[in-house]
């Protein structure tokens, strides 16, 4: 019993050290095969690599990573706030509705929470700010609906879902429309409530009739951005190809965009962009490889099979664990990285989950919305420094306050969505 205490230590104090994690998980894991294996850990350690990256769908997450970032050197971000802010220039709190509106739609082009972070909280913020809005406001609108890039297909977390639990990953997708959907709409109508009952936080700028041509010529330099996403998703939901060919074509569409339509790839920039994209996606499979030796030595104590048998017989009702393991997860969130807790927790989960009678295709939604939480609340939460770092204006002390209303609404909504799993099965068995 003494060896698997070792390897925790070992690895929270690389973690408190500040080691990179993916040396944490790979060290601790090798550490545990050695003590259980003896030198065979040499064998399984690099097998457990291999194994972990030798998937035909884990394509698609460098595939995704490149659009994202090529349509990053767009101004397609930049267009999305603007036409948002026209479309809700009459709503009370407009300008931060109109950041999750923007936000929303740049989940759908990006994938990764902080280039939605980073794109529109670099326009939004200090419209805001010249508008009397509250810091508060204007950073816990941008950094809580960055965050449903992680949800909103096409969505990296749920690649790696996907290639860790077997689960498909255009399932996956369907499967992040509506929850994703419902979080925006609930963050919207909670701006808008707040800035009703506080109209000191976010003053109305525009009175009288809409602008309704000006609205309409807002879309005229969206269409071609959301027309390349319409087509990447709808082939992976026919069938016509498989999300790592749509990822190809996705991330040729968007090199044409940037290089043809918007004309805003040098070569110089070209570099970056394919530089950027390398750096995020090495380090993500890197992570991924090296947290399925840590996963590994878990399955090989059989530490998967003692705590779901230790829930399962608690006797508490199925909700109730579910619900101690989402506080554990978010507690665990504060701490690791997105992608970390992902490739570590899900072998442990899943068996659960499955001896619970819930669908795995439901947990991986389920998981990754509370991932969502994650990634904006301190002191891992990389939105929270991605808006720090394009808004300086902003104190960080500031910007992990104005959190704390959003990470309620999004546990609230994660309730309700563990309460009736068929609020997020019924589109994926309506498309299959």
């Amino acid at each position: 019993m003494i060896e698997p205490i070792i390897v925790v230590v070992v690895l929270l104090g690389l973690i408190g050290i500040g080691a990179p994690i993916f040396l944490a998980l790979g060290a601790a894991g090798m550490l545990g095969l050695y003590m259980a294996r003896g030198a065979m850990a040499l064998f399984f350690g690099p097998t457990s690599l291999f194994a972990q990256l030798n998937s035909f769908e884990l394509l698609a997450l460098p595939l995704f990573v490149l659009m994202g970032n090529f349509l990053s050197a767009t101004p397609v971000g930049e267009n999305l706030y603007r036409a948002a802010a026209l479309w809700f220039s009459r709503v009370r709190g407009g300008l931060a509705v109109a950041t999750v509106g923007a936000s929303t739609m740049f989940g759908a082009v990006s994938g990764v929470s902080i280039a939605g972070v980073a794109a529109i909280g670099s326009i939004a913020v200090p419209q805001m700010l010249a508008r009397g809005y509250s810091q508060r406001l204007a950073a816990g609108s941008v950094v809580s609906s960055g965050a449903l890039a992680m949800l909103i297909p096409p969505s990296v977390p749920l690649i790696i879902y996907g290639a860790v639990s077997g689960v498909s990953v255009s399932d996956l997708f369907i499967g992040g429309i509506v929850p994703g959907l419902m979080l925006a709409f609930v963050l919207a109508v909670y701006i808008w409530i707040r800035a009703t009952l506080n109209p000191s936080e976010a003053p109305l700028e525009h009175e009288g009739p809409p602008d309704w041509g000006a609205r309409l010529r807002s879309l005229g330099s969206l269409w071609h951005a959301g027309l390349l996403v319409i087509v990447v998703l709808g082939v992976i939901y026919t069938g016509v190809a498989t999300p790592s060919e749509a990822g190809a074509f996705g991330a040729l569409g968007a090199m044409f965009l940037a290089g043809v339509i918007f004309r805003t790839l040098t070569w110089a920039r070209l570099w970056d962009i394919l530089a950027s994209s390398a750096r995020i996606s090495g380090s993500i499979l890197l992570i991924m490889g090296c947290a399925r030796i840590f996963g590994d030595y878990l399955n090989l104590i059989r530490l998967p099979d003692a705590v779901s048998q230790a829930l399962t017989q608690t006797g508490l009702a199925p909700f109730a664990i579910l619900m101690l393991v989402m506080v554990a997860l978010l507690l665990l969130g504060m701490l690791l990285d997105a992608v970390s807790l992902i490739v570590v927790t899900t072998p442990i989960l899943l068996p659960l989950v499955t001896t619970l009678g819930y669908d795995p295709l439901w947990f991986g939604i389920i998981l990754v919305m509370n991932l969502e939480m994650a990634v904006i609340t301190p002191p891992v939460g990389l939105n929270l420094y991605t808006l720090k770092a394009v808004a300086p204006v902003l104190p960080i002390e500031t910007i992990i306050r104005s959190v704390l209303p959003f990470v309620i609404l999004q546990f609230a909504v994660l309730t309700l969505f563990v309460l009736i799993p068929g609020l997020a099965l019924w589109l994926p068995g309506l498309a299959g």
